[in-house]
């Protein structure tokens, strides 16, 4: 009896499976043809498959069988999609990253910044779900991203600003970020109001512990998601533009093994912090809170990057990562991973 009980629940579910609708959209794209890749490609069983995107075996079919209809396979993927997923799975591999997304570029002189930030709005529209609670980095590439982040109000979501303003802002603001993302979500915002660096760790602990900011800090403790990028050690990066860090910082901080910057901190290629003062000045949520979030979607690119994000993603190890296809190439290089 018991036994008959447990085929017909397992076959309830199975069924239930088979009938449920797979998601429209761009994110459903992107599984359908992974799924293919993974099939066709690199010859991994549908079980497999189905562990390694974390759906179910009779969801893989189906993909499967879609990817045949659309004509998307044959005797291989098409040449662009190939490459692209090819990058994609690459990354994956060498960085142990949940999933990265790679962006077309029209040439390899081509500025990857706008191809980077439609990608990002375009997952994060796709991503974000009712009753999140993310915190938001800032940098041109998010900035941009802006344009492409779906309109619509996404019921109890919550924004936190993960780093203080900036007193002199030219294009783009840390908190100004965080209130324009929050408004196209209609979504309550969490700010950090407070200087990004201040003169002293004595300054931001008392701000901390006798301003009021504590509460921030303690809701930062519970992020589902965090959307972040990286800065890079040039003389133009964002971090330098603003004019808290003089170019004599700059070049300390050099000397001391930083290859980039995550809300102002500034850690080495091997994805520490270094030892500089100014680490212990920044007003921002602290890496480890960061690293705590389940979800970590870290965006970036460009040629005088890639040290920087590969610090990155040893800093705070993220779950998505999204690029373009010139600086995945790059990346892959410069650990010593042949390009797909």
């Amino acid at each position: 009896m018991t036994q008959n009980k447990t085929r017909k629940k397992n076959a309830a579910a199975t069924s239930a499976e088979a009938d449920a609708p797979i998601s429209i959209g761009r994110r459903s794209d992107r599984l359908r043809l992974r799924a293919a890749w993974m099939y066709h490609v690199e010859e991994m069983t549908q079980s497999a498959i189905a562990d390694a995107l974390g759906i179910g075996r009779v969801t893989v079919v189906r993909l499967l069988s879609d990817a045949r209809d659309r004509h998307e396979v044959r005797i291989s993927l098409s040449r662009n999609v190939s490459e692209l997923t090819a990058l994609e799975m690459a990354l994956e591999r060498a960085f142990g990253i949940g999933e990265a997304v790679v962006a077309p570029l029209s040439s390899r002189e081509a500025d990857p910044t706008g191809p980077i930030a439609a990608a990002t709005g375009q997952f994060v529209s796709e991503f974000l779900q009712p009753g999140m609670k993310i915190g938001v980095g800032w940098g041109k590439t998010l900035h941009q991203a802006l344009h492409f982040i779906s309109d619509r109000q996404i019921p109890d979501i919550s924004v936190v600003s993960l780093l203080g303003g900036i007193v002199k802002a030219k294009q783009y603001n840390p908190t100004e970020f965080a209130w324009q993302f929050s408004r196209l979500l209609q979504s309550e915002c969490f700010l950090l109001p407070a200087p990004a660096l201040v003169d002293s760790i004595e300054t931001k602990r008392t701000l901390i512990e006798r301003c009021g900011l504590s509460e921030i800090f303690d809701v930062a403790r519970s992020l589902d998601t965090v959307l972040l990028s990286v800065g890079g050690m040039t003389a133009d990066a964002t971090a330098y533009r603003f004019g808290y860090f003089s170019e004599q910082d700059r070049l300390s901080l050099i000397k001391e093994g930083a290859v980039g910057d995550l809300l102002y901190y500034f850690y080495g290629l091997d994805g520490r912090l270094v030892d500089h003062p100014t680490n212990e000045r920044v007003m921002a949520i602290p890496v480890e809170s960061l690293s705590a979030a389940p979800n970590r979607i870290l965006t970036s690119g460009g040629p005088n990057k890639v040290d920087a994000i590969i610090g990155g993603i040893r800093m705070v190890k993220p779950t998505v990562f999204i690029t373009d296809e010139v600086t995945a190439s790059s990346m892959l290089q410069a650990v010593g991973v042949p390009n797909p």
